[in-house]
Order: structure tokens, then C-alpha cells, then sequence
């Protein structure tokens, strides 16, 4: 039964990342027929940012009245339907109306996914399972393509994913009981969801929220931007560049995906440090002017050195901060990481416009040093607790 309730949150991990390409993949189809501006793709993605933090931020009181399995039905079934919308779709603001269901159903999930592994599972669940959201993330631009290719129009790649949500909601539904039998008395318990006041209270919190902040800011600006800082630095055709800029992200899947090894024999914490000082030696390498290939490279290492921070920081937070706080403290967490990730790259699309995009890599190394100092004034502000982090016992 253990192994089958993990197996249904594998493919909901899956489909987390399924819908978070799909429209980046579509986009240039979609804004010529709904007859609208290149740039009108951020209007629908800062909407569903925008719902994402803040069920990322209701996610603690949600999850406590309905729980963890309930919460992650509903959510996929909110983004199914929000799906389905988007593939029926014939003006432009049919899907900013969408776009609400679409981003509260991903930041709920999210959260309350994150705090269920973090307290039943291992570290190495936790690492695998972001790189399921990372398989998920790459399948759907090529189901997306596989659909115009195919002259189907944009609407049934949509459809094509939307179905596949709706599968899965019946399937999350059937599997409740599941969910209920692996409950800890800090779930089943009536305790109230946490003021937000008192989230911040807690020690270490702030510096916590920060490092996630400062990680999704990295991250997502990295994604975004590398292809035009190879162009301008590199000097290499934008289809080069694109097709290199790729490899960031192979970097942070396969980086999870091994990492998933790692946490058998070193903690959580161990990991961090060494993806963040990882992360340092690729950006010191695309620094440095030279062939296209070390930018690459620099690139991936980037990339290898991601990958643990995220899953990690999240798998010690029941230890570092309680588990009867480890749900207010994720969705917080959460809803942290959607803001780096919604307003850090358009920043730095104002400084590339307005001074130069080569200014990418010291763009990147302050957010990586601002990881790095708010993480260890976490570790410092709750040393106590900190003691003897190891996996939580679970299967």
C-alpha cells in the first residue's frame, strides 16, 4: 500500500511540472490567433504566479481542515479543469479568467505535496520526485509540438494535457484511504492553522523564506536568460543558444536525479552546501571569456548545483522548524520561491535593456550569496534543532 500511495505522488509530481512549458511551447501560435502582443504571454503568467502564492500562503489552513491527499485531488482537478478551459478557448481574456483556477490549484498542491514527503518519506524521495517535475516539465513542449506538427492546432495539446490531469484527479480521488492510513498525529490532530505573524516569528524563518527567494531568483532568471547571454557574449546564432541554454535544466533533472543517491550517505544540509558551491564554480566559468563550449559547461555545473538545494531545504524543514510547523512554513516557503521566480527575471530584463544583458553573471552570483548567507543564518538560528538533522524515518 506504501508503495502504491508513492507511486500515485511520482505521477503527481509528473503532473506538476506537465502545465508549467506548455504555454511558453504554445505561445507563438496562440498570441497570432488570439490577435494580440508577443509580451501578453507575462499578462497570463503573472496571473497564475499571482495564484500561486497566495494558495502557496492559504495552503496551511487548507491542508489542516481537508488534508494532504483531499488538497492534492481538488488542486489537480482545479488545473485539469483550468486546462481543459485553455484548450476551449476563443479570446484572450477567456484565459486571464482561467489563469485564477489555473495558479490556485498549483500553489496548494505544491505545498501541501512538498510537507507529505517531507514528513512520511526520505531525503532521496524528496529528490527524485523534483526530478519527476522535471520530466514532467520537458514532456509537455514536446506533446505541444507533436500537436502542430500534426496540424492539430495548439487546443489539443492542451486538451492532450488536460486529459492526462483529469486521470489523474479520478485516480488521486480513489486513492484518499491511502492518504489517511500514513497520517501522523501532528495531521490528525485539530490544531489551527498558524497566523502569519507567528510564521515569522518563528526562528529562522525570515532568513529561511529568503534563501528560497533568492534560490527561485537564480533558478528561473537562468532559464530565461541564458540564451540571449550567449548571443551577446558568446556571439553565437539565437537557435545555438537556445538549444544550449537547454542544458540548465537537463542539469538541475539529472542533478536531482542523483542526488536521490547522495542523501543515503550525506545529510541534507552536506548537499546544500555543495550545490551552492557548485553553482559558484559554473558561474565563475561563464565569467570567463571564452569558447562557447565553457559557457555550456558553466551552464550545467550551474545546473548539478541546484538541484539539491530546493528538495533539501524543503526535506529538513519538519526537523529544522518542527513538524507541527512544517506546513505553515513550506506553503510560506512556497509562496517565497513563486516570487523570485515571478519578479526577478523581469528585473533583470530591465538591467539587460537599460545597461546589458552580459551583466548576467554578477546578476546571478548576488542571489547566489544571498542563498548562501541566509541559509547558514538559518542553520545558526536553530542549531539546537539542527543537532542531529538525518532522514526522517520512512520507508
Amino acid at each position: 500500500m506504501i508503495a502504491l500511495l508513492l507511486a500515485i505522488i511520482y505521477l503527481s509530481f509528473i503532473s506538476l511540472g506537465l502545465p508549467d512549458s506548455l504555454l511558453g511551447a504554445a505561445w507563438p501560435v496562440m498570441h497570432v490567433e488570439f490577435d494580440v502582443p508577443v509580451s501578453y504571454a507575462g499578462i497570463i503568467s503573472m496571473i497564475i504566479s499571482g495564484g500561486t502564492i497566495v494558495s502557496s500562503l492559504l495552503s496551511d489552513r487548507i491542508t489542516k481542515k481537508l488534508g494532504a491527499g483531499l488538497v492534492t485531488a481538488i488542486s489537480v482537478g482545479m488545473t485539469a479543469a483550468a486546462l481543459f478551459g485553455f484548450a476551449m478557448s476563443t479570446k484572450f481574456w477567456m484565459l486571464i479568467l482561467l489563469a485564477i483556477p489555473y495558479g490556485l490549484g498549483a500553489g496548494a498542491v505544491d505545498a501541501a505535496l512538498n510537507n507529505y514527503v517531507a514528513l512520511h518519506f526520505k531525503s532521496r524521495h524528496m529528490s527524485w520526485l523534483h526530478c519527476m517535475w522535471g520530466v514532467g516539465a520537458a514532456i509537455s513542449p514536446y506533446v505541444m509540438g507533436f500537436a502542430l506538427t500534426k496540424g492539430s492546432g495548439w487546443n489539443q495539446g492542451y486538451f492532450i494535457i488536460a486529459i492526462v490531469q483529469i486521470a489523474l484527479t479520478f485516480l488521486l480521488f480513489c486513492s484518499l484511504p491511502l492518504w489517511k492510513k500514513r497520517q501522523t498525529p501532528i495531521e490528525t490532530g485539530k490544531k489551527k492553522a498558524m497566523p502569519f505573524k507567528d510564521i515569522l516569528k518563528i526562528s529562522g524563518a525570515i532568513p529561511c523564506f529568503i534563501a528560497f527567494f533568492a534560490y527561485c531568483a537564480l533558478e528561473q532568471t537562468t532559464m530565461l536568460w541564458a540564451s540571449s547571454y550567449m548571443v551577446a557574449f558568446n556571439k553565437i546564432s539565437a537557435e545555438t543558444a537556445a538549444s544550449f541554454a537547454s542544458m540548465f535544466f537537463i542539469g538541475i533533472t539529472a542533478g536531482r536525479a542523483l542526488n536521490g543517491f547522495l542523501t543515503v550517505k550525506f545529510s541534507d544540509r552536506t548537499l546544500i552546501r555543495a550545490g551552492q558551491t557548485i553553482s559558484l564554480l559554473g558561474l565563475v566559468m561563464i565569467f570567463i571569456p571564452a569558447p562557447p563550449a565553457l559557457t555550456l559547461t558553466g551552464l550545467v555545473i550551474i545546473g548539478l548545483g541546484c538541484a539539491p538545494v530546493y528538495p533539501c531545504i524543503i526535506h529538513m524543514t519538519p526537523t529544522t522548524f518542527g513538524e507541527e510547523n512544517s506546513q505553515a512554513m513550506i506553503g510560506v516557503q512556497m509562496a517565497s520561491a513563486y516570487c523570485g521566480s515571478c519578479f526577478m527575471p523581469p528585473l533583470f530584463g530591465l538591467i539587460a535593456q537599460w545597461l546589458s544583458v552580459k551583466l548576467l553573471p554578477a546578476f546571478l552570483l548576488f542571489f547566489l550569496l544571498l542563498m548562501v548567507l541566509m541559509h547558514e543564518l538559518v542553520v545558526k538560528k536553530t542549531k539546537k534543532k539542527q543537532s542531529d538533522i538525518s532522514e526522517t524515518p520512512a520507508p
